[in-house]
Order: C-alpha cells, then sequence, then structure tokens
C-alpha cells in the first residue's frame, strides 16, 4: 500500500503552500506558481513517470543486459488540457544514456518493456496521453572508466 499526507504549511495565510510527507518518511514542499517554493503537484506526476521509466531501464539495461550505463537521464514535456481537470494529453520522454559500447536493441527492449510492461505511472498516464519516447546514446568519453567492472547482480 502506498500512503502519503499532505499538510498545510501556513494556516492563517492566503498562500497554499502544503508539506507532502511520503510513507516513507520523504518530505516535499507543494506549492502553485503563484508562491513558487515547490513543485505543482503536476509537475510530480511528470517527475512520477520520468523517475519510474528511469528505473526500469537502468535495471533491464544493468541488470540483464550487462550494459555499462555510466549517465542516464529522462527529459519528459507534457502538453494539459485547456480546462480542468487539465489532465495530461501528450507526454514527450527522451531518455538521453551515456555508457561504454551501449547497446541499441538493448536500450530499444528496455524501454519498450518498461513502457508495456513494468512502470505503473506510465500505464495509469497512457489511459488519457498520446506517449511519444526517443532515446539518444553517447559514448563514455572517459576513457579510464572503463576497466570499472560491471555492477554485481542485485536481487529485488
Amino acid at each position: 500500500m502506498i500512503t502519503a499526507k499532505v499538510s498545510l504549511t501556513q494556516a492563517l495565510k492566503s498562500q497554499r503552500q502544503f508539506i507532502a510527507e511520503t510513507g516513507s518518511g520523504h518530505h516535499i514542499v507543494l506549492d502553485d506558481a503563484a508562491g513558487a517554493t515547490g513543485a505543482k503537484p503536476i509537475e510530480l506526476v511528470a517527475i512520477a513517470l520520468a523517475g519510474c521509466t528511469a528505473f526500469d531501464v537502468v535495471t533491464m539495461l544493468r541488470q540483464k543486459h550487462h550494459q555499462k550505463v555510466t549517465a542516464y537521464e529522462v527529459h519528459v514535456e507534457a502538453d494539459q488540457a485547456e480546462r480542468p481537470p487539465q489532465v495530461f494529453t501528450a507526454i514527450r520522454l527522451r531518455h538521453v544514456l551515456t555508457g561504454f559500447g551501449l547497446d541499441k536493441t538493448a536500450v530499444e527492449q528496455a524501454i519498450q518493456l518498461s513502457e508495456e510492461k513494468y512502470c505503473s505511472v506510465g500505464a495509469m498516464l497512457k489511459e488519457n496521453a498520446a506517449l511519444e519516447t526517443v532515446y539518444e546514446i553517447h559514448e563514455e568519453p572517459s576513457s579510464w572508466l572503463q576497466s570499472v567492472p560491471s555492477p554485481e547482480r542485485v536481487s529485488a
């Protein structure tokens, strides 16, 4: 079960700042554009999607495909409906991977499996939004890292 709590920070002021506490004890500041002291809740949905797929992809690349990933970013852009509830209508993900001799097929398979099978956030969002995914592979420029052994397999 996933749990969370959101609490208003300044009850007697007009601001709408909240502190979110996750069930695992982590805290996040939530705010609106006017207050600008924390992320908007809808931004956290975009972050959740990028994070969910990033965990899936890097795990599959390192454990299943034994790829030497040295850097990985997932960029997300989302369009919203003009009227409330302003759900995402289109989402664009760009995976940027850096490593040593990364296998294009392995990257494609990992992204596809994340989108089609593993990423729970993506599964919820694709009911309302068109999802477009692209990726880039860059060769690691630091040759001294090439001799670092691949990570050990970790059981989840």
